[in-house]
């Protein structure tokens, strides 16, 4: 039996922020339990909720010499859904209300705790894995601390890491002056082809010079994290490495997100009643939202933190032309104030056609994927995104830039051959998005059978985690071997 260990700052069903909580709640079920022995380590937030901490009990602890104190280590495990969770206890550093604080010099300082704690732990719970996953620069310590400070011991001396990058551009960095002495690394770790990094210290670049092997989420962006353009300042080092860094993509869980069975669906539907049934939400979604009751309008939905990253620039300079045509636009999300006010401003001026949701709400975002006729995704990068693999599931035709995750799961619909699941963009340009929604509109009102069809393609593709969870399997067995 291979035994794998996750190491990761958040994963569902325990505490979630984003889509890495779901790649490690999620990918561990998938794999084969005949082989692997999967289990996954977190810190134990104040935050998470009461149902959550009370299903967790105490193992043991312990303290560790971190940052010039004997800092305490508790350690707590729980059950989910077959798999072992064990958490890193410490008042100090997971009090907050949220996972992640704003002062940056205390979240580094945070998870290389966690990293160091991570591995001082694994003794006293008795789990010896062949591999740790690592997840993000939180993580980014683990393959270092690995070398150098428990190297030494023949209980460490076999364990490979993996890193897995989720997204770029967060990196984990400070002076090296700071992360050295509360890390109590040496001058050796902090030298440019180490964690060293344009003057910084940054936890991701050691994780990705000491890891094993290194992953990210789709294959396109782990070309596209080659280039100057995508490679935020570490695609030298990552072209050096390029026979170790593999692109697997994301899934999601098929049960929690199926039309046929979504209880927060008002009516239900699969890929032969989706026609009949998939309307009837639209039609309350319109009268619960303001919007104009027509049954016919294009609705097109856009869940999404409001941030750069997702392109909504592209979306500010077009949106009065866009509601000159007959559409309708649902948002849910929240992010950067000028994005939350921006919608704000299409909502009050195109009342009918325009619903600004400046909240997250996880049964409205259910409601809005199984709604919408299309969704929009027009992002600047996308390192994976889960949204349009949601939308293909729900049978709504993603509208999407080609980049990363999206290139590789969007399939661009060809109107000669009737082949594709979606309508898909090439340059960041505005006028070249707007091209493509009147595209995607075209055939909406005027090939209906074409984009049904569409729609049974979406629906039939396969993005679930069993498949993904294969390519990681593959990856396991050539680092333990």
């Amino acid at each position: 039996m291979k035994k794998i260990l996750f190491a990761a700052s958040e994963g569902v069903p325990f505490i979630k922020t984003g889509g890495l909580a779901d790649v490690v709640g999620s990918l561990p079920e998938c794999i084969d339990r005949k082989y692997f022995d999967v289990r996954v380590i977190l810190p134990k937030y104040a935050c998470m909720r009461q149902e959550m901490k009370d299903k967790m009990e105490y193992v043991t602890h312990f303290y560790m010499d971190y940052n010039w104190k004997n800092e305490y280590v508790g350690i707590l495990k729980a059950e989910a859904e077959g798999i072992t969770y064990y958490f890193i206890d410490s008042e100090y550093y997971f009090s907050g209300f949220k996972p992640y604080g704003d002062n940056v010099l205390f979240e580094i300082e945070k998870f290389a705790y966690f990293s160091k704690a991570v591995l001082s732990a694994l003794k006293l719970i008795d789990f010896q894995p062949n591999v740790i996953h690592c997840h993000d620069w939180q993580t980014g310590l683990i393959p270092v601390y690995l070398k150098e400070r428990f190297g030494g011991d023949l209980f460490y001396h076999d364990i490979k890491t993996v890193m897995t990058i989720h997204n770029l551009k967060f990196q984990g960095r400070w002076d090296v002056k700071a992360v050295q002495s509360m890390t109590g690394l040496s001058d050796y770790f902090f030298t440019s082809d180490k964690l060293e990094c344009y003057k910084d210290a940054n936890l991701l670049k050691g994780g990705l010079v000491y890891a094993d092997a290194i992953t990210t989420v789709s294959e396109t962006y782990a070309k596209e994290i080659l280039t100057d353009f995508y490679g935020e300042g570490l695609n030298g080092l990552l072209q050096a490495r390029v026979n170790d860094l593999r692109g697997i993509v994301n899934g999601i869980d098929y049960n929690e997100f199926d039309p046929a069975t979504d209880k927060n669906l008002l009516y239900n539907y699969d890929p032969i009643t989706f026609r009949k049934e998939k309307v009837k939400n639209k039609t309350k979604l319109q009268a619960e939202l303001g919007l104009a009751q027509d049954p016919k309008a294009m609705m097109i939905g856009l869940i999404s933190r409001l941030t750069d990253q997702k392109g909504l620039d592209l979306v500010s300079y077009m949106m009065d032309e866009m509601c000159n045509d007959n559409i309708q636009f649902v948002v849910v999300g929240t992010g950067e104030e000028r994005y939350e006010n921006m919608f704000r401003h299409f909502a009050w001026k195109y009342p009918e056609k325009v619903s600004a949701n400046i909240y997250y709400s996880d049964e409205l975002a259910h409601r809005v994927y199984a709604s919408s006729d299309a969704f929009l995704m027009p992002s600047l990068f996308e390192p994976c995104g889960l949204s349009q693999l949601i939308a293909l599931r729900y049978g709504t035709i993603p509208i999407v830039r080609e980049t990363g995750g999206l290139k590789d799961t969007v399939e661009p619909y060809n109107e000669f051959e009737s082949s594709g699941t979606g309508f898909s963009f090439t340059n960041y340009n505005a006028h070249e998005m707007l091209a493509c929604i009147r595209n995607a509109e075209r055939i909406y009102y005027d090939r209906k059978r074409e984009w049904n069809k569409m729609i049974d393609r979406a629906m039939a593709a396969d993005f679930s985690w069993h498949k993904s969870a294969l390519k990681y399997q593959e990856m396991y067995d050539w680092l333990i071997d």
